[in-house]
């Protein structure tokens, strides 16, 4: 729109591949070469952590990484703010809630052996804790595992009824597959954010349908949207890139604009200082998709609270919203 205060804005990308040296190089770029003045929607845990410190050191702000992990909010920094759903959170408020309201009585966990993964085992295994409960079977796998049969027989044979998921899309995929050709049916399968993709609902084989996923804004559709605002912004994404978007579009979008709004309330003469007190000021901001994001001067954290949806007809459907533990 022709910038903010006559200001352009200079946007520079970097591709990680998700790996973690190549995030270290990345960052080293940013920040000593192109000086840049805030690392903006970076995706990753582990490659978030990897230059978190770093980041911080050069005071250069970390603005709603695509991330649940609690180290974008604990501890508190005045350089971090955190615009989506936190996977402990999300994994305890899954737990607390099929347990009580579903009637589920033995939790397992599926993980991923990585900083993100743990996470989810750790909210699994802290509420269920709380609930006087024990998990009763526990599986970790690479993040390029394959081959899941073991794993489910392992889960299937210590009678889980719910097993809370620390997966992306993928390998989510490979093991819901895995559990349909065993013929494993009485049993809830629960994620969070990292795999909230229509790719999980499109399976041909049915193996996504009754999946849930805790998660903090939920999916929308084109034929049925919440606003005549989101109609018309997912004509102008399709006619802009040639495909429908993905849950990250809506939520890269949202951020985007709360970026936009506080970079208008700090004014031309732009500081980190400045930008910092702007986004603070912002409290009760609502997307066009129906979602509330504040944050104050102690409070960086702008979502508190859980959506849970599920596929069902190969679509993501919202069952119930402002869920928590």
């Amino acid at each position: 729109a022709g910038g903010i205060h006559g200001r352009q804005i200079r946007w520079i990308v970097e591709d990680s591949q998700y790996q973690v040296p190549k995030a270290i190089q990345a960052a080293n770029k940013l920040i000593n070469r192109d000086q840049v003045f805030a690392i903006v929607l970076s995706i990753g845990t582990p490659t978030n952590n990897a230059v978190l410190t770093q980041q911080m050191e050069a005071g250069v702000p970390n603005i709603f990484p695509i991330t649940g992990a609690r180290s974008m909010v604990e501890p508190f920094h005045r350089l971090q703010f955190h615009a989506r759903g936190i996977y402990y959170d999300e994994i305890r408020a899954a737990v607390k809630y099929f347990i009580e309201e579903q009637g589920k009585t033995t939790p397992c966990v599926v993980y991923q052996d990585t900083d993100y993964g743990q996470e989810t085992f750790e909210g699994a295994r802290d509420q269920a804790a709380e609930m006087g409960l024990e998990l009763a079977a526990v599986s970790a796998h690479r993040p390029t595992e394959s081959e899941f049969t073991a794993a489910i027989l392992r889960l299937r044979n210590a009678g889980c009824d719910l097993v809370l998921m620390g997966t992306v899309v993928r390998d989510t995929i490979l093991v819901l597959e895995t559990a349909r050709k065993m013929g494993w049916e009485d049993v809830a399968w629960v994620g969070n954010n990292a795999a909230y993709n229509q790719a999980v609902a499109d399976q041909e084989s049915g193996a996504g349908e009754g999946y849930y996923a805790f998660v903090h804004m939920g999916m929308v559709y084109r034929d049925d949207p919440p606003s005549q605002e989101v109609a018309d912004w997912w004509d102008r994404y399709l006619e802009k890139y040639g495909r429908n978007p993905e849950y990250i579009a809506f939520e890269t979008y949202r951020n985007a604009d709360i970026i936009v709004q506080a970079l208008e309330r700090a004014g031309r003469d732009l500081t980190v200082d400045g930008f910092i007190d702007a986004l603070e000021s912002i409290d009760n901001y609502q997307d066009i998709f129906g979602y509330t994001v504040s944050f104050g001067a102690d409070k960086h954290k702008g979502v508190t609270e859980s959506t849970l949806s599920q596929v069902q007809d190969g679509r993501w459907r919202t069952l119930a919203e402002s869920v928590s533990y």
